[in-house]
């Protein structure tokens, strides 16, 4: 199972980076109202996204921080599909194409099976 959750991972992984250069596109800032513009964006995902992918070397060492890691990110696909999905019913229409809808639906579903999996590591 381990192994699993090292790919499951990194599909996950992969899905959430795509997803902010989605958000990018988007233009996420204005959504949230953060200050900055594109350049301050941008350079708040460096740490992000050195994190997301430390938590694979992580689980790769069999420590106890990539369980924890694989729980945080399997909790960020989860909630930026909730988070944006909250838009879209508000009217938002920033991630309403056919590629955003169905990125956050794979997130959806693949933090789902991230999460069985780490908890089943776990037991």
């Amino acid at each position: 199972m381990g192994e699993l959750l090292i790919w499951v991972y990194i599909l996950n992984s992969v899905l959430l980076i795509v997803h902010e250069m989605d958000s990018a596109y988007r233009k996420e800032w204005v959504l949230f109202g953060l200050p900055g513009g594109p350049d301050f964006f941008m350079i708040l995902h460096i740490p992000l996204a050195f994190v997301i992918l430390a938590g694979i070397v992580m689980i790769l060492r069999g420590n106890i921080w990539g369980i924890v890691m694989s729980f945080i990110v399997s909790a960020a696909g989860i909630a930026g599909f909730v988070i944006h999905h909250i838009f879209l019913a508000r009217g938002d229409k920033s991630f309403d194409s056919f590629f955003s809808r169905a990125l956050l639906w794979a997130m959806l579903g693949v933090s789902h099976v991230q999460t069985l999996l780490t908890v089943y590591i776990l037991l």
